[in-house]
């Protein structure tokens, strides 16, 4: 069903901006807390030294994030079509204004996991509405776009170049300014709260008149479309799975494994490999899904192979190489499995279709990155990141496969 009017719906003069500046502004809202979200990744071996905690921790840390994130897309991502965009995502930047309230406050762990989850929280709220706020923006902005291909691609610049950028920022501003655990937080609240406040005068394009009352989220699949969600599903946590591992022990392992105390350097692994997300999702984007799915595996596997080799052979050349190729093999994946997901799911449950598409592929950046903080301890960072890798690359080409082998779309009738 549609909820939206055609024309711009009334708004007070003067009070508000175009739906064009709107755009643009909700596309810097995500980029921004999705930065914020990974802040933190090129700090962890600063907060294991001042609260003496270990690996483990530092992926639970990242993982209550995936907490948070999962529970808002489950109990609350929905909640824009019957309130309004804005009412959705302006409490998603609040979420991330507290959350840099607490992490300013204290270094603590508990305060550490408290901001994670909150974090997560409105990365999840965001997630479930920025995508469709800038769809409905575009469309009064460009209502003679007869197939807008604008903000989908915007969408997955900013969702995937703030993660890139995050490490960046909060890396730089560790290392070459003073107090590490607190002023990346406050640069990047104050770029949130700007957002906020744009966010605030942005048009809304829901009817909130003529909004449905809350309904369960219906999640019914094309006849014979079965394996192909599966397989989609599991392209979306193996993809998530790697670039989670990434985020949560990558500053880790280029202290620990390869002896490197650079904070900004750190960052980078981070970097490289959601930047090559971004970049290939961007670059590629003509390209059908089978050639996605055959490059994107070929480049997640050699990816993780190339990052078991750097770290039993010790070399940041080679890791951050790994890290983008892996990245960018990522990122097909999960266009590909994203695209899957959308087709496979009747009109009507489409949106309820790909949030169990979400919630299974942010699963797979919190569990494989706690499996990894469990084991790295007793085992090492080398035969766990290998057993790591096969796990991921085994779940990569079984969802490759059940995708590939989809049936045929049953004839249309006329």
């Amino acid at each position: 069903m549609e909820y939206m009017h055609n024309s711009t719906l009334p708004t007070a003069p003067g009070r508000h901006l175009s739906h064009s500046a709107g755009f643009w502004v909700v596309a810097c809202a995500y980029a921004a807390l999705s930065a914020f979200g990974t802040a933190p990744t090129p700090l962890w071996p600063i907060y294991q030294q001042a609260d003496r905690f270990g690996a483990l921790w530092v992926t639970v840390a990242f993982a209550i994030m995936v907490v948070g994130i999962v529970v808002s897309l489950v109990f609350l991502g929905h909640l824009s079509d019957r309130l309004g965009r804005r009412r959705i995502i302006a409490p998603a930047l609040f979420a991330a204004l507290a959350a840099s309230y607490v992490l300013i406050a204290s270094t603590s762990l508990a305060a550490l996991l408290a901001g994670r989850l909150l974090t997560g929280l409105g990365i999840g709220l965001m997630a479930a509405s920025a995508t469709a706020y800038l769809a409905d923006l575009d469309r009064q902005a460009r209502p003679h776009v007869a197939v807008p291909k604008l903000p989908g691609l915007v969408a997955a610049g900013a969702s995937l170049g703030g993660l890139a950028l995050g490490p960046v920022i909060a890396g730089a501003l560790a290392e070459w300014l003073p107090d590490p655990l607190r002023l990346p937080y406050v640069v990047l609240g104050l770029i949130v709260l700007i957002c906020l406040a744009f966010v605030l005068v942005t048009p809304e394009t829901v009817d909130l008149a003529a909004a449905p009352p809350t309904v369960a989220p219906r999640t019914n699949l094309r006849p014979g479309q079965q394996r192909v969600f599966t397989g989609a599903a599991l392209l979306g946590f193996a993809a998530f799975g790697a670039t989670g591992v990434f985020s949560s022990v990558g500053a880790l392992v280029i202290r620990d494994d390869l002896g490197i105390h650079d904070v900004f350097v750190g960052g980078m692994a981070t970097f490289a490999v959601f930047g090559a997300s971004a970049a290939a999702q961007l670059v590629l984007s003509r390209l059908g899904p089978q050639q996605l799915v055959v490059l994107g595996s070929a480049c997640y596997l050699v990816g993780l192979a190339a990052t078991a080799v750097s770290i039993a052979d010790p070399s940041l050349a080679l890791f951050l190489i790994a890290a983008a190729a892996t990245g960018a093999g990522a990122g097909m994946l999960f266009k590909t499995g994203l695209s899957h997901s959308a087709e496979s799911a009747v009109p009507a449950s489409r949106a309820g279709v790909l949030s169990v598409f979400f919630v299974v592929a942010y699963l797979g950046m919190g569990l494989p990155s706690v499996a990894f903080g469990l084991a790295v301890g007793r085992f090492g960072s080398t035969a766990t990141i290998i057993a790591v890798s096969v796990v991921l690359a085994a779940l990569a080409i079984a969802g490759a496969a059940l995708v590939s082998n989809r049936p045929s779309p049953p004839a249309r009738r006329s």
